[in-house]
């Protein structure tokens, strides 16, 4: 049995506008989509998380092949969860192949965690993602340097919004109401239909319910 890898011992130095990435992506296509157009710092030892976004926000990437050979990222989800000096969005590559053992993942970040959940085709798309993210983290710290120690919030607004948006008929508009009213995935997923309703109106509470019941 494998044991388990060392924790890390504290925040990881990220500095403005690069991204600091395990060194077992070096030379990946995700690596390569991602050189040019942010900076990029590989670093073994990393055990928690595959790359981070600044030292309070990480990503942890599940690839197909791990999603297909079953539940051992959960440890490692659980231990980012459960850091206190880390927040966590978990990208996930959904493809035909591996689309069937979505569902379980999808519940247990989402529901079970209380994680922000990304669904990628693709290592181009994912590095997509990624470049985003650190772009509208680079803006706003320039637009207001004070900003720099909470930058996690931003980050962890933007992810939720994404993730919000998975629900059947919600786009981004109404991910943006429910979130001001329900802020966390929690508390969206114990909401009512009557409390939903108040929100979106019947047909999309009725759609947001039966998603997180089924999934329950």
């Amino acid at each position: 049995m494998e044991s388990d890898p060392p924790g890390d011992t504290g925040p990881v130095h990220v500095p403005l506008g690069y991204v600091v990435a395990h060194e077992k992506w070096r030379g990946s296509q995700l690596a390569q989509e991602m050189q040019g157009k942010i900076k990029l710092l590989f670093e073994d030892g990393l055990n928690l998380a595959d790359f981070y976004l600044s030292s309070r926000s990480c990503i942890i990437y599940i690839t197909e092949a791990e999603l297909v050979a079953g539940n051992s990222y959960r440890k490692r989800l659980v231990r980012v969860r459960n850091c206190g000096h880390l927040q966590g969005i978990v990208v996930v590559e959904k493809t035909q192949i591996n689309e069937q053992y979505f569902p379980a993942i999808q519940k247990f970040v989402v529901l079970d965690l209380g994680m922000a959940l990304l669904p990628v085709g693709n290592q181009m798309e994912a590095a997509c993602l990624i470049v985003q993210f650190v772009e509208e983290q680079s803006q706003v710290i320039r637009k207001n340097p004070f900003l720099r120690k909470t930058t996690r919030v931003g980050l962890s607004e933007t992810s939720l919004v994404r993730t919000v948006q998975q629900i059947p008929g919600v786009g981004k508009v109404k991910a943006l109401l429910l979130l001001q009213k329900f802020p966390s995935i929690q508390q969206l997923s114990n909401a009512s239909i009557q409390e939903l309703e108040q929100v979106v109106g019947p047909a999309v509470a009725q759609q947001i319910y039966t998603f997180f019941t089924q999934s329950r």
